[in-house]
């Protein structure tokens, strides 16, 4: 795909995300890996609605800024997803209402924040990971990531938002939905005692579609 339709793409996503209230404001960030291992990157304080092609920024194999306006704060997240995801070719950051929320409830398992819910859950987002809170921004933030092995391709940052890793802009775009929707119906149904997804229907979608699940040892978690 040529520069200029990529550049369109992120530009069309994002406005996609915008009009539908999914990141407010100037927030959110989408980055898209190159073949040469740089990025094309949402610049800072800039609307994810309101996008120019020509004024993404252009980022070499380094990080060093090559062309556009200065990038969003936010490229250590999303450098943390790329080093540890061989397969990530785009990260999408949003500050969707519902994942946000999600992450400021004291009952969620940081090595799994939503249960199985729905099938669709599992196969874009696969399971999603909650890290700490640290301010936007903050290079801390990578390692609390890369503790994660590359071991989940979707991950909440608490008080802040989800950040996804696809094999595509689109792949990125569509897990991060699907946790939206997923972080919303699980405020709705929440102390409702709801029906979640068995161990082995779980099972099923695993061998069905090739997924590829954390494996969490309960006696480690306290």
């Amino acid at each position: 795909m040529s520069d200029a339709r990529l550049r369109e793409e992120i530009c069309q996503y994002g406005r996609s995300l915008f009009e539908r209230g999914l990141t407010p404001g100037s927030s959110g960030n989408i980055s898209l890996r190159l073949d040469d291992g740089g990025w094309l990157v949402t610049p800072t304080n800039a609307s994810l609605g309101f996008l120019d092609p020509a004024r993404l920024s252009r980022l070499d194999a380094a990080g060093m800024l090559v062309s556009g306006d200065k990038p969003t704060k936010e490229i250590p997240l999303h450098s943390a997803l790329y080093e540890t995801r061989g397969s990530a070719r785009a990260v999408v950051h949003l500050h969707s209402t519902h994942a946000v929320a999600l992450t400021m409830l004291p009952e969620i398992d940081p090595r799994a924040a939503l249960p199985p819910m729905t099938p669709y859950y599992l196969m874009r987002a696969g399971q999603t990971a909650l890290v700490p809170y640290y301010r936007p921004g903050d290079p801390a933030v990578a390692d609390a990531i890369r503790g994660l092995a590359g071991k989940y391709s979707s991950v909440l940052l608490a008080n802040h938002g989800p950040v996804v890793a696809g094999d595509s802009l689109e792949a990125a775009v569509f897990a991060t939905e699907e946790l939206e929707e997923t972080a919303k119906l699980y405020l709705l149904l929440r102390n409702l005692n709801p029906r979640y997804l068995s161990p082995a229907q779980v099972a099923d979608l695993v061998t069905t579609f090739g997924l590829d699940l954390p494996v969490h040892d309960d006696h480690d978690h306290k």
